[in-house]
């Protein structure tokens, strides 16, 4: 239980950070990179099951740091990230790994995006393996180093 509990302070803490840069967070490589991080969870046990769906939508809908973006849009390129993922899951993640990278030349929003992929992560209450493992790759692919984030 103790590990649970370090976990959902470390998200509070989290999103505490992300309200602190939200006005440093409205770019569209932000917002492409954050749903990419996003579907890339959701899917990282290649089987996306609706709870995950509705995760994401609700964060999408109550994150106070993506609602500097359409909700539509943000859904869309969830959507179509994660119909990479399904199509052909090791072919679909090269895609999203990109659209993730695209957050590299800012640190704020590198940081900003696996902060969020921790959060849905987390969200079920259970931050597996699987799901850290996809979130740690973000990480490299951002120059990012995942101890960092306890990855």
């Amino acid at each position: 239980m103790a590990l649970w509990d370090r976990f959902k302070e470390s998200a509070s803490t989290m999103q505490t950070q992300l309200m602190a840069k939200k006005n440093d967070l409205k770019s569209g490589a932000f917002r492409d990179a954050s749903m990419a991080m996003c579907a890339l969870v959701a899917a990282a046990d290649r089987n996306v099951d609706p709870a995950e769906r509705s995760r994401v939508a609700q964060l999408i809908s109550t994150n106070e740091v993506l609602q500097n973006f359409p909700a539509d849009q943000l859904q869309s390129r969830f959507d179509a990230n994660l119909n990479k993922l399904t199509a052909d899951f090791d072919f679909g993640k090269v895609s999203v790994l990109q659209e993730i990278a695209k957050a590299k030349k800012k640190p704020a929003e590198a940081r900003a995006v696996i902060q969020i992929g921790i959060v849905i992560g987390g969200a079920d209450g259970d931050f597996d393996k699987i799901e850290q493992a996809v979130v740690r790759e973000a990480c490299l692919m951002l120059d990012l180093p995942p101890h960092e984030f306890d990855l």
